[in-house]
């Protein structure tokens, strides 16, 4: 009773900041039809996030779950030490390189590109994902992948189609955790994009929540926490099986 109590208790915690934004921005029913009018249109800023998240999560998931399975499954010079460095970016703060991502992204003409942000945003996603995909691939036994090698597959045909479904939680949490990442992120975002018709979804909040003399409309920017909040709860509600899976097997190995 007392396991059952602590766990409502938290639950009414965690969920009475949202449901307070909901209500919030119910009190004027004008806050979402302003905000779907502002600019762009809240239309195209939902497509950029989306287009963003779409390719962060593609990016992040080809990459880690190849270099997971090579990690893994393939002995070379120098393997744990490139692991090391690669998890070593998370030791670098966020803010600190995005200058001088800017830069680079100028040099390849991807500047100002929802391309180029979601590269930037795979790039921050790879130590987490490669570590997930690493200890999954390590949890596969072994005699799986030879039985399909005698079998006769090749490596590719056994990586795609015996390996990558024995790690599916473990796909669907770094493709989860890439695009909340991407979907929520503003200051990439704000450093990176200087059209307004490229804006994503949390920068095109704050500005249109801006009033004169920097007064802040509460109504439109609860409004736009809501319809920002929404796909994430879907997607976390519909994954949820496997992203608990893929953590109990996955981060927790090793």
């Amino acid at each position: 009773m007392r396991y059952y109590t602590t766990l409502s208790a938290l639950a009414i915690l965690f969920l009475f900041p949202l449901v307070w934004s909901g209500w919030a921005s119910l009190e004027e029913p004008g806050n979402y039809l302003e905000m779907a009018r502002f600019g762009e249109g809240l239309a195209t800023y939902s497509g950029n996030s989306l287009a963003v998240s779409s390719m962060t999560v593609a990016g992040t998931l080809a990459v880690s779950a190849l270099g997971g399975y090579a990690f893994a499954r393939f002995p070379f010079p120098g393997r744990n030490l490139l692991f090391l460095v690669t998890l070593a970016i998370l030791m670098v703060p966020y803010a600190t390189i995005l200058i001088p991502l800017y830069v680079l992204l100028g040099y390849l003409g991807l500047q100002n590109s929802l391309l180029g942000l979601s590269l930037v945003f795979v790039m921050f996603q790879l130590p987490f994902a490669l570590f997930m995909m690493r200890n999954a691939f390590e949890a596969v036994p072994r005699e799986l992948e030879e039985a399909a090698l005698v079998d006769g597959c090749g490596t590719l045909r056994a990586f795609t189609r015996i390996l990558l479904p024995a790690v599916r939680p473990a796909l669907v949490t770094v493709g989860l955790f890439a695009f909340l990442a991407s979907w929520n992120d503003f200051f990439a975002p704000l450093i990176l994009l200087n059209d307004g018709a490229s804006f994503t979804l949390p920068v095109a909040v704050v500005s249109m929540t801006q009033q004169t003399f920097g007064a802040i409309d509460y109504g439109m920017l609860q409004a736009g926490v809501m319809t920002m909040a929404l796909p994430c709860l879907i997607l976390f509600v519909l994954l949820q099986r496997h992203y608990v899976r893929g953590f109990m097997s996955g981060a927790l190995r090793g």
